[in-house]
This record gives structure tokens, sequence and C-alpha cells, in this order.
């Protein structure tokens, strides 16, 4: 539908009446509560930057983890793998498990053992408790990010709604950049045990204040009640949470282990395929399914999560790249590489707050999207142009433009998500999303980790085939290096070596350029999906309460 169309003054519900899905009944005025909603959501938030700064602030540190537990580097990556498959395992479910427990419940119950198990990590004796707790830590952090997301969406009129889930977005943007510098400077100067420990206090204090503020709406506590009368639906659950923690391991395994050439590759991708298309089939047919597939059949809701999966995809790529550059290429250490890429947190915090008043000022997101999508793409055609000789400020400046875009896209879309979903599916909906983001980080990691290798291979076997003995370049540079080495006898191999070397430095710089290149190309491929979103009905402006 173009969206000419979609302006002509039709309002949400014919909208909805019109594919046939249910009027999303957020338009309406949340229920009275004792405290204001922006209490609630700074509250519930707390919990949400805990988590995904955890998502990213092992990395750094991982090779203090492996040494402090007489390890190897390949044993010590299960640290991470291990929180992200219990992580992708729960997502989708949360918003079953909201239905089940109650979402104050949940989010609470979540909290508790997130802090917990990461008490127990800080005390692991071993590598392998460390794995075993690490799992509990991202089974219990899996249900927080998409609860808060549902708790946002019931606590606000649409009409706030932007400047709400601004709010969401500083915390979901700004963790996984601060998460690297913070565990660099933790573990140089104290231990990584603190990187777990300082969840502690963090999680103790969201524990008391949401006990305090947050109350499930009526709605919550009806469904609460009805779905304590069915039966849980043990095979979806199975079948979601073998093909998901399968998906993760080869995500997360495939390059070290050489994708579809180790059998323990095969073996997993055969298990996951097999499993999540059981999966879906089982799902579609159940009437109270324990992951509600049949929210992607409605049109707004699916392409936001296909806008999300390729957006983070490129954004945790660029993530995983910069600092490998810095460090491979330009000679920074870990903790230098980390400041260098935190200003862009920063202007986050002052960009997206900006983004959202100017939804509650009645921009169309979908316009505000495009925009985003198009600066992150210029982002990263500005990174394919890097060279061996740049200073800081060349790798600062494209950074903050490209987490500035995010931003930019990423409220406007998890604004107008929910916008023509039942208010019931809420949760449900959330959790699906939230995968869709975290799915879209492991997806881009997997491919330009590959990518980079791969194509670093080929620059090199090309500028390769220039260098011969008879080359009248390769003859006046081995000339040049006898005569600063003063004709010493093993000149030839001394300059061949050195020549070797610089070709392997411009393989590798052409490859990060090609990744960069291939980043903008899938931006620039997601521009058609926002002419397919819906426009929000226009609501009646409310002013943003101050207090």
């Amino acid at each position: 539908m173009v969206l000419e169309e979609q302006e002509a003054g039709i309002n949400g519900a014919e909208l909805a009446l019109a594919e046939g899905a249910p009027v999303f009944d957020n338009e309406r005025t949340p229920e009275a509560r004792l405290f204001n909603p922006w209490i609630v959501a700074l509250v519930v938030t707390i919990g949400t930057f805990m988590e995904v700064l955890d998502t990213s602030i092992a990395n750094v540190a991982l090779p203090h983890i492996a040494g402090g537990l007489s390890a190897s580097l390949d044993e010590g990556a299960w640290v991470l793998t291990s929180y992200l498959v219990a992580n992708a395992v729960v997502l989708p479910m949360s918003g079953w498990l909201s239905s089940v427990m109650g979402r104050k419940n949940y989010y609470l119950i979540s909290v508790a053992f997130f802090t917990l198990f990461s008490a127990l990590c800080g005390m692991a004796p071993t590598l392998g408790m460390l794995v075993v707790f690490r799992v509990g830590q991202g089974l219990a952090g899996g249900g927080l990010q998409p609860s808060v997301q549902a708790i946002l969406a019931d606590s606000f009129p649409a009409e706030k709604r932007g400047m709400a889930m601004a709010l969401y977005t500083v915390a979901i943007l700004v963790a996984p950049v601060l998460g690297p510098t913070a565990g660099g400077w933790i573990t140089d100067n104290y231990s990584w045990r603190w990187i777990f420990y300082i969840n502690i206090p963090i999680g103790a204090a969201c524990i008391f204040l949401t006990r305090i503020v947050l109350e499930d709406p009526a709605y919550m506590k009806e469904m609460k009640a009805k779905a304590r009368k069915l039966s849980v639906d043990w095979t979806g659950l199975g079948l979601i949470s073998i093909g998901l923690a399968s998906l993760e391991i080869i995500l997360d395994k495939g390059q070290e282990l050489d994708w579809f050439g180790s059998n323990f590759i095969v073996f997993f991708a055969s298990l996951s395929a097999i499993a999540l298309v059981c999966a879906v089939i089982w799902e579609l047919k159940r009437e109270n399914p324990v992951v509600n597939l049949r929210l992607l059949k409605e049109r707004n809701f699916l392409f936001c999560c296909l806008i999300i999966l390729g957006l983070y995809a490129a954004l945790y790529a660029a993530t995983y790249l910069l600092p490998l550059y810095m460090q491979e290429m330009m000679g920074y250490t870990a903790t230098i590489s980390g400041f260098a890429l935190s200003p862009a947190g920063l202007f986050t915090m002052l960009e997206v707050p900006l983004v959202g008043y100017m939804l509650t000022k009645g921009y169309d997101p979908r316009k505000m999207a495009l925009c985003g999508i198009l600066v992150v793409a210029t982002s990263f055609f500005w990174m394919s142009s890097l060279d061996l000789e740049i200073s800081e400020r060349n790798l600062i400046l494209p950074r903050i433009l490209q987490v500035l875009g995010v931003g930019i896209i990423t409220v406007p879309i998890s604004t107008v998500v929910f916008r023509f979903l039942p208010k019931t599916e809420s949760s449900q909906a959330a959790g699906i999303f939230a995968l869709m983001r975290n799915e879209g980080g492991s997806l881009g990691i997997a491919l330009v980790s590959t990518m980079l290798q791969r194509r670093e291979q080929v620059h090199q076997a090309m500028l390769g085939q220039h260098i011969t003995a008879t080359s009248p370049m390769v003859q006046r540079y081995m000339n040049g290096v006898a005569a600063r080495a003063g004709n010493a006898a093993d000149v030839h191999y001394s300059g061949m070596a050195q020549l070797y070397g610089a070709l392997q430095r411009q393989a590798s710089l052409l490859s990060y350029m090609d990744q960069f290149s291939m980043l903008c190309g899938l931006m620039l491929l997601m521009v058609p999906l926002v002419f397919f979103l819906k426009k929000p009905p226009v609501l009646k402006h409310i002013e943003l309460e101050a207090h």
C-alpha cells in the first residue's frame, strides 16, 4: 500500500478492521496509577540497562577470565556463547511467562535471579561453574528487555509513547557502547570478577524500587487467571528452546570451526532447522501457543521486526569491526579503542529524547525512520574510505553519525510497532521484537567475522599476483632495503618478509573497507521496507507532564 493512500485520513481503527486485525486499544488513556509513569519508566529501564550492558562488558575481559580460571581462550569463549544461547531461548517466551506469572512478578523474578547469578559468576571457582552461572544469568536477563518495552507501551498513552521509547532506546544503545570501555577499565584496575559484582547493588535497587512503583494493568490480571487454567505448551516450548539454542551456537562458533566444514556445525544446523520448522508449524496450529507467531500477520509488526533485524545486524557488526580495526590496524590498546568509541554514546543521550519529542509533536515516524536509515548508510559509506594514516577524529565522527542514525530509526519503530496490535498481545509482541533485535546482532557479527577473513584472503591473492622477482617495483623496493641494511647476507629474505607484511596490511585494510561497503548496501536494502508501514492515526496533542 502506498503512503498516499495511508495519509488520506483513514483512522487507526478503520485500518485495523480493513486488515482483519483487532484494534489496538492503547490509544486510550492508561489506568490511573499511584506513581507518575515517568517514574515507572526510569525504574524499569535500570534493569534493561544492566542486562544489555552485561552482553558486551565481558568481551574485553575474556582473556583475563580464561587466564584466571586456567582455561584456553577458545574454552573461555563459552562464557559469551552460553549467555547468548540462554538469552535467545527466553526472549520469545517472555510474553507467555508474563501472562502466567503476571508482568510485575515476572520482571521482579528476572531481576532477582539476574542479580543472584551475577554474584555467583563473580565467585565462580572454575570455568565450568562460570558457564553454568552465565546460562542462569542469560535465562533471567532474557525477559527484561521485552518486559520493559511492554510496560512502557501500557503505561503511556500513544501521544507520549515516543518519549518513553526514547528513554528505553538510550538504555539499549548506550549500554553496548559503554560495555567494552567499562569492562576494560574494571579489568585493568581491579579484577574481572567485578564486572559481575557491580550488578549486585544495581539489581537490589531495581528490585526495591520496582516493588513500590510497578502495578499490573487490569487486563494483565485477567490474562494471568486465564493462562493458569490452560495447559502448558511443552512441545512448543521444547522445540523453540532447541531451535534457538542451536542457532545461537552456530552463529557464535561458525567462523571459528569453519562453518559447514565442521561436523559439529552441521549437526547443530540440522537440529536448528528441524526444530524451528516444526516449532513454526506447531505454534501456528495451537490455539494458545507459547509464542504467538500469528502476530506477524499484522503488516506494521512484521516490517518493524524486519527493519530492526537488519538495523541491529549492521550496528553490532560495526561495534565488532571498529575496535578490531583500531587494535589490529592502528595499534590502539583495548581501553583506548573503547574510549574512542564512547563519544557516540554521549551524543545518543542528547539526541534520542529530541527524537521522542518530535514524535509527540506529530512527525511521521515512517519518514523519520527513512531518514535514519539514510544517515546510517552514509556513515558506513564514510567508513568504507578509511585508511592507515587517519587520526582518531576520522573514526569518532562517522561512528557518532552512525549511532545518531540508529536512534532516529529505533525510537519511531519502537513506537509504531505495537500501534495496530491488541493491547493484550503487547507482551508477546515485545518478546518477538526483542528476539529480532538480538538475533540481528548475532547474525551481523557472524557475517562480518566470516567475510572479513575470506575477503582478506581474496585481496591477498590478488595483490600477490603483482609481486614477482622481475617486477620493477619489487626490484626498487629490494634495492632500497639493501641500501638500508648495508648489503647484509640475508637482505633478500628480510626484504621479502617486509614486503609480505605490507601486503598483508593492505589486504586487511581492503577487507575492512569491503565490510563497511557491504553494511552500507544492507542499510539501503532496508529503504523499501519503510514504505510498507502504515501511518499511525493522528492523535490530538497533549502536553508532556513535567513532573
